[in-house]
């Protein structure tokens, strides 16, 4: 697991009017806390906190958080506010950790391959793109790769198919799907217009008027007789 540096400053004032003269100058408003640690209103650059959370590591990354006039806190962040439709980091959470500690994550599932039920004419269906998962900070993994190449139409994968990694717990349901592969949607066919137009005609009850004057045609006609 990767480690980044980030430098924090101090003597940011809480509050929404401060938080907005803080972004406003590129700095991302945040807040350090954890076992021991006094919770501490810092700032950080916009830029180097969107580096920090792009490694490799993504959002699991163990931050290295140099306090202006401080301590070098081991943190990662948890708690990570952004904008509903910019990108940007609106306010963060550095949660701080120890290295012999397990930490709960979540963490990227690949799926590797192609199924055979997609080859054959099924549906690739995701069901979760994440799984949570207990492990030391160091051994986080990046991401968790499932081979899907066998999957037939009709089969799944579940969270107990995911591969074992040594030093790391799954903490969901053993049961919970994770993708399938799913029957293809059957096409209707488009009845051609002039068979649709003949079948209305052949099924078609006479309108009111008609009834009536068939009604006197009968009538006249046993009168006649």
């Amino acid at each position: 697991m990767s480690e980044v540096s980030l430098r924090a400053q101090v003597g940011r004032t809480p509050g929404s009017r401060e938080s907005r003269r803080v972004r406003r100058q590129g700095m991302v408003p945040a807040i350090v806390y954890g076992r021991g640690v006094e919770p501490i209103p810092v700032a950080v650059g916009a830029h180097d906190l969107h580096v920090a959370l792009h490694t490799e590591a993504g959002t699991n990354a163990i931050i290295r958080l140099e306090i202006d006039g401080g301590d070098t806190l081991t943190t990662m962040a948890r708690v990570i506010e952004k904008h509903p439709y910019r990108n940007e980091y609106r306010h963060v959470d550095f949660v701080t950790i120890d290295l012999t500690q397990k930490v709960t994550a979540e963490v990227a599932i690949h799926f590797e391959g192609t199924p055979v039920g997609v080859r054959e004419g099924g549906i690739f269906s995701p069901a979760r793109s994440q799984v949570a998962i207990e492990a030391l900070p160091t051994e986080i993994p990046s991401f968790i790769e499932l081979d899907v190449s066998e999957i037939d139409i009709g089969d799944s994968l579940r969270i107990a198919d995911l591969p074992e990694i040594e030093g790391v717990t799954y903490l969901e349901d053993p049961e919970a799907v994770v993708m399938s592969v799913t029957h293809p949607v059957a096409e209707i066919e488009e009845v051609p217009e002039e068979l649709e137009e003949a079948e209305l005609a052949e099924g078609e009850e006479p309108a009111e008027g008609e009834e009536a004057v068939e009604a006197e045609e009968e009538t006249e006609g046993e009168g006649g007789e």
